[in-house]
């Protein structure tokens, strides 16, 4: 494959079967649509979705010191994750940047009794992670094996997708609690079942062996049609975590900013034994926020029609307070909406006076506390 060509999921030649719109991302060639966007985000927030995200980078980790080994890594104490449970964390430079943030499963022991974990990094940092574990491995009695090319991942997102995966399946879903994974099968195929999503929604993610994830996905489709289940692209994956207040990577996390910059300050464990890297310069930077806030992550609600895009400028009685970092109209709400950050005198809820600078024109927004929507349990 040259260094140019796209990589391809198990579901490609599925994906363009069904009229799928392609679209470039980070190196992958994924489905953007299949029809209507908005229809495919209502599904998911009144039905249920089902999305290949294949692209996402899984990098097992094992042996003897695998716990110790992640919590030097990672910022998360991760020797506290139970057997058939996983935490969201972050993996940061030392000088505190934020490198991805991550989800991480602890997996049944190996044969050898050792622990074993799944970490789950997003497809555009998949190899700054897997180098930069690799490279802190070093001293420690533990295995960091490149997994991207042994599992594709399914999810089904939406208040349908329970009852329609365990049709299917014979976990116990309604024991399997949020944040958690757990092996099982799905109409036949050995897989992960995991309950995390990035939705807003109740979901599951089911990672397999990418022979199977055919057969797993019409198996998904066929269950799913009297609930009303529909395949979803990355386009509405987007506006359903934006109105979730689910940050990206990229967008609200950066490697330029810390966990305290960007408001996750919670992730980082400094109770636990040894030490991690960008401990310091972490320490530093919750002290820092301590005296001086960082500006804040907040909604904000268009008065208007104007859509606001990532860069544009928020501003108030002339002067420049923030940055949007998401922008898009919101099919729940029916508005367009943002996510920016902002300084901490117009952080609050109801704030007047905010604009977002679109194209020289001052157009008016409400700031509002994230996240836009929140599902009713």
């Amino acid at each position: 494959m040259s260094s140019t060509e796209l990589r391809r999921t198990a579901l490609d030649a599925l994906h363009r079967s069904l009229g799928a719109t392609m679209t470039d991302f980070a190196g992958w060639d994924m489905p953007l649509r299949y029809g209507s966007e908005r229809d495919e985000h209502n599904a998911v927030r009144t039905k249920a979705g089902l999305f290949d995200l294949s692209h996402m980078g899984e990098i097992t980790v094992t042996g003897p010191q695998a716990s110790r080994f992640l919590d030097h890594a990672l910022v998360g104490n991760i020797g506290t994750v139970k057997t058939g449970r996983a935490r969201y964390t972050m993996i940061c430079r030392e000088d505190g940047g934020i490198l991805d943030d991550l989800i991480v499963y602890r997996l049944d022991d190996t044969e050898g009794g050792f622990p074993q974990y799944l970490v789950v990094a997003n497809a555009s940092n998949a190899q700054v992670v897997l180098d930069a574990l690799v490279e802190r491995s070093a001293g420690f009695d533990a295995e960091v094996r490149d997994d991207r090319d042994a599992y594709a991942l399914l999810a089904v997102q939406g208040p349908e997708s329970s009852g329609i995966l365990q049709s299917l399946t014979d976990t116990d879903l309604e024991g399997l609690k949020y944040y958690a994974g757990q092996p099982g099968t799905v109409a036949g195929v050995p897989a992960l079942v995991a309950r995390t999503g990035y939705t807003g929604e109740d979901g599951f993610e089911l990672f397999v062996k990418p022979e199977h994830a055919v057969e797993l996905w019409q198996a998904l489709t066929k269950a799913g049609e009297e609930a009303g289940l529909v395949p979803c692209g990355l386009s509405c994956r987007d506006t359903l975590r934006l109105e979730a207040g689910m940050p990206l990577y990229g967008n609200e996390l950066s490697a330029s900013l810390t966990p305290f910059d960007a408001g996750f300050g919670r992730v980082v464990k400094f109770e636990k034994e040894g030490d991690f890297v960008g401990r310091a310069a972490l320490a530093e930077a919750a002290a820092r926020a301590e005296r001086t806030p960082p500006r804040t992550l907040v909604g904000l609600v268009a008065e208007g029609r104007r859509v606001p895009r990532a860069g544009y400028a928020v501003v108030a009685g002339g002067e420049v307070i923030g940055e949007v970092t998401s922008g898009a109209p919101s099919p729940t709400l029916g508005r367009p909406i943002a996510m920016a950050y902002v300084d901490g005198a117009y952080a609050e809820p109801g704030t007047a006076g905010v604009g977002v600078d679109i194209r020289g024109s001052h157009e008016p927004y409400e700031v509002v506390a994230l996240p836009f929507y929140k599902r009713q349990k």
